[in-house]
């Protein structure tokens, strides 16, 4: 597996870092994990069609990891495109298909994707839920954030894992699914003198990773001000392993 950072801000517009949202290559198919706004053209950037996409899976419904959707959905219309389009998947917690319901009645016809081409599935919001496709497993977990939030843990056939937490506070939940992963992706919001709840800190990234025993830590979701600091410093109060700062297009091997 080989993941791409799409977007490794927040939903505060900034020259050099995008809204949420990274791809993952596997053997057998493309994946989005959020889609932020501005997603599709990181993708193109990226040299990725959007209409090879296969999976998306989305961790809660704020808009800065969600507002691309109508961009993915309106776009996957182009008739040339929909002629073609392999079926793809969208998967969220639990009330995501009422969320993509309202998108529909906001915007008619225009997000209208025959069944046959996208299929839509849940997850459980209230408890740990696993769910199996193709090319790779995912076990999903509520954490500390909005209702719902979700993180998912990406296991591959050769045994290979990823823990991709969105958006979350420090809690027990994101470091029992983060256990023994390979590479585990956690945002890291705000810098640690700037405790919000529902968000990470450099410092409490570094806990959550050292508690679930990972050999790879990844940090993005950062908002300007945790950027003004040393956050590979204050990481490093809590976390001795291999440490990875997001940026927009980093590609990383798991």
């Amino acid at each position: 597996m080989e993941i791409t950072i799409l977007g490794s801000g927040t939903g505060l517009p900034l020259v050099d870092r995008g809204s949420p949202a990274l791809v993952l290559l596997s053997d057998k198919g493309l994946a989005l994990f959020d889609i932020g706004p501005g997603t599709l053209r990181q993708l193109s950037r990226a040299g990725i069609p959007y209409n090879r996409i296969g999976y998306i899976f989305i961790t809660h419904f704020h808009p800065d990891h969600t507002a691309d959707l109508v961009h993915f959905l309106f776009a996957t219309r182009h008739p040339p495109d929909l002629a073609k389009r392999e079926p793809f998947v969208i998967t969220g917690p639990q009330g995501f298909k009422d969320f993509h319901k309202g998108l529909e009645k906001a915007y008619g016809k225009w997000l209208n994707i025959p069944p046959e081409i996208m299929e839509i599935r849940e997850l459980a919001a209230a408890r740990k839920d696993k769910i199996g496709y193709e090319a790779f497993d995912i076990i999903s977990q509520p954490v500390k954030h909005s209702d719902p939030s979700i993180a998912y843990r990406v296991e591959d056939p050769s045994g290979k894992s990823l823990v991709y937490s969105g958006d979350t506070g420090f809690c027990p939940e994101i470091i029992d699914l983060a256990k023994g992963s390979d590479l585990l992706i956690l945002e890291c919001a705000l810098p640690d003198n700037t405790k919000i709840e529902g968000h990470l800190t450099p410092s409490l990234a570094g806990k959550i990773a050292t508690q679930a025993g990972v050999r790879r830590l990844l940090l993005s979701h950062f908002y300007p001000d945790v950027l003004e600091t040393d956050i590979a410093a204050e990481c490093r109060k809590t976390f001795d392993g291999e440490l990875i700062l997001g940026r927009d297009l980093l590609q990383v091997r798991v």
